[in-house]
């Protein structure tokens, strides 16, 4: 299916993934917005996590905006639903292997089902040789939207990381530096291949909040813009605090819970905290206090966990650090 606008083409189609035991045949969607003028490729990926349905409507969106506002050169490329077996049972894996798609990269023609879809995948978004990719996700409930950028320690290609930051504070959301090891995900690999990947990190799972959908609209114009892709309009800045802006932070989720009970959180997500700060509070069941969580270090508050129930062991709260 296609529709022409302008000087935009848009077109509708899928790639097959597998087929199932009663012969059907499973399918990604695939979206592509061209412009009669050459100029840079954009992909735009979501649903990774089957649970993660913002991302979706952002490029749902990004589509119909492109309708009125017209693309002035180049293709924007989409995958909105990388995981549509997870996504029909609202499941962050592939449902009946249970792996996670995104830990999957650059997948394997001959692998695990997660390896042969994200083969697939990566395939056909490399062989457009595209000059960003952004994949879409969400985060915790109370979370606030940001940007994330994988950790730079063995990515060979310094420039095309150079690159990638700075596509990242085009996006108008904070910059997060990951400082977790995973070298599987989407846009890891992607950097390795020498291509800028990024991701947006959208506010909580399951559900669409349409706040937050209003966000990642406006930072894909943000980047769009910045391409020279589409019209320039008033740069999109998320309310950050003063402090926070133009920076680049670290990604933290220390310290962990050493005790079991119910938390009482007490920073919100966007709230600056300073080394030393108490965060949240773990109490018994007898309303004994337990343990006083603090912030190891200045920086501000990403999100916390979606439950009020600790164990020893798991994350609280994520931080933006200094």
């Amino acid at each position: 299916m296609q529709k022409k606008t302008k000087s935009l083409r848009i077109s509708y189609s899928f790639l097959k993934i597998l087929t199932g035991s009663d012969l059907s045949r499973r399918r990604l969607p695939l979206m592509m917005a061209a412009s009669d003028n050459p100029g840079p490729v954009l992909w735009l990926t979501a649903c990774g996590h089957g649970d993660e349905v913002g991302g979706i409507v952002v490029i749902q969106e990004v589509f119909k905006l492109l309708r009125r506002r017209n693309l002035l050169k180049g293709t924007i490329f989409a995958f909105p639903l990388m995981n549509p077996l997870g996504f029909e049972t609202s499941s962050r894996h592939i449902t009946f292997s249970m792996e996670d798609l995104n830990r999957s990269f650059p997948g394997n023609s001959n692998g695990s089902p997660a390896e042969r879809i994200a083969d697939k995948i990566f395939t056909h978004i490399t062989q457009t040789e595209p000059d960003l990719v952004v994949d879409l996700h969400n985060d915790w409930i109370n979370s606030i939207p940001y940007t994330l950028i994988d950790r730079s320690s063995d990515i060979q290609k310094r420039s095309v990381y150079g690159k990638t930051k700075a596509y990242g504070q085009k996006t108008g959301f904070l910059v997060i530096l990951d400082t977790d090891d995973m070298r599987r995900t989407l846009s890891y690999c992607l950097l390795q291949r020498g291509i800028p990947a990024l991701t947006l990190e959208l506010g909580e799972s399951y559900i669409v909040n349409e706040e937050n959908i209003a966000y990642g609209v406006k930072s894909i114009w943000n980047i769009l813009s910045c391409l020279g892709m589409a019209d320039s309009e008033d740069f999109f800045q998320y309310p950050l605090p003063e402090a926070c802006r133009g920076k680049i932070l670290h990604y933290w989720d220390k310290p962990l819970s050493s005790s079991s009970g119910i938390i009482r959180f007490l920073s919100k997500p966007g709230n600056l905290i300073r080394r030393g700060q108490p965060v949240a509070k773990i109490y018994n069941a007898f309303g004994k206090l337990q343990e006083t969580i603090t912030a190891l270090s200045d920086g501000i508050v990403l999100g916390h966990t979606d439950s009020s129930v600790a164990f020893p062991g798991i994350p609280i709260m994520t931080f933006g650090i200094y």
